[in-house]
This record gives C-alpha cells, sequence and structure tokens, in this order.
C-alpha cells in the first residue's frame, strides 16, 4: 500500500508513482488489489481521479470514458479512473453505467496524495487526468481536467497517440 502524504503532482517525465489499489468492474469486486507496477511494459495506461461516484459530474467524466473507450483502446490505453468510495459502491454505479474499465477505492486518499489530485479542504479527489506510457514515466499531466471542455479531451487523445 501507497504510505506517502505528498500533494506535489509528478510532472511529464517524472516516474509515476507505484500504488497497489481494491477495484471494482461492472461485472464483479476483484478478490486481488491492482499494483500499477503490474501494467507498466504492457500499453499506456490513463489514471482519472474524480470526487465521488454517483455524482452529476462524475458521472460525466465516467460516461465520456465509457463512450470514447473503444477509441482509447485503439490507442492501446488502459483505463483506471480512481475515487475515494469504496469497491462496493465503485461496482454498483459500473453496473449502472456500464462503465467498461477499473473504478479502484483510494479511501485513504493516499494515492490522491501523492499524485497531487486531493483537495484537501474538501478532501475530495480534483479532476485530473495522467498519462503513463509504457516505460512507466509521466506522458501527460492535466491537473485541471473538465469534464465540459471537449479541448481536455482531444488533449488526453493526443497524448495517446504520441505514446502509441
Amino acid at each position: 500500500m501507497v504510505q506517502a502524504q505528498e500533494q506535489n503532482p509528478p510532472s511529464v517525465g517524472d516516474a509515476a508513482p507505484d500504488f497497489t489499489l481494491p477495484y471494482a468492474t461492472k461485472d464483479s469486486i476483484a478478490k486481488t488489489p491492482l499494483k500499477l507496477a503490474d501494467l507498466i511494459g504492457k500499453r499506456a495506461v490513463v489514471i482519472a481521479f474524480y470526487p465521488a461516484d454517483w455524482s452529476t459530474g462524475c458521472t460525466k467524466e465516467v460516461c465520456t470514458l465509457r463512450d470514447n473507450f473503444g477509441a482509447l483502446q485503439s490507442l492501446d490505453a488502459e483505463i483506471l479512473a480512481i475515487s475515494g468510495d469504496y469497491v462496493w459502491s465503485h461496482h454498483e454505479w459500473a453496473k449502472f453505467h456500464s462503465l467498461p474499465f477499473r473504478l479502484l477505492s483510494d479511501h485513504s486518499h493516499a494515492v490522491a496524495r501523492l499524485y497531487g489530485s486531493l483537495n484537501e479542504k474538501s478532501l475530495y479527489n480534483r479532476r485530473t487526468v495522467f498519462v503513463i506510457n509504457r516505460q512507466g514515466k509521466i506522458a501527460y499531466a492535466n491537473l485541471t481536467y473538465s469534464v465540459a471542455d471537449q479541448q481536455d479531451f482531444d488533449k488526453l487523445r493526443a497524448a495517446l497517440s504520441a505514446v502509441k
């Protein structure tokens, strides 16, 4: 598990901080946690931090990822969405919205802090997006990701195209 209490986000070119978190999908709650290091070298990884399951803005964010899942997969990307919600909430929310990617539970907010993605006042994640290349380096970071801004999503796709 992660033990760091940092709030400085990694920069493009930095090694992506490793973590291990429990997760759920629309089909199940995983029995073993996901370790980021196990994905490195296989494909690019998109990490999308979001505040909370079941909220309007977050639903729009994950549904945008869902609706563009095919396009993102064609760029050989693994999508991981992270909030502080428990895996049971993630599982039900993923089922309700037919989300085809993993939702990771960072209830202690250790990973959000490690990536500089936690709002310390509200203790909710801020909407931030990172792309990690196959070498385990941060290839793209958007610390003010907006679901209402098509340009933000276009920049994410461009970053994935660049690391493909």
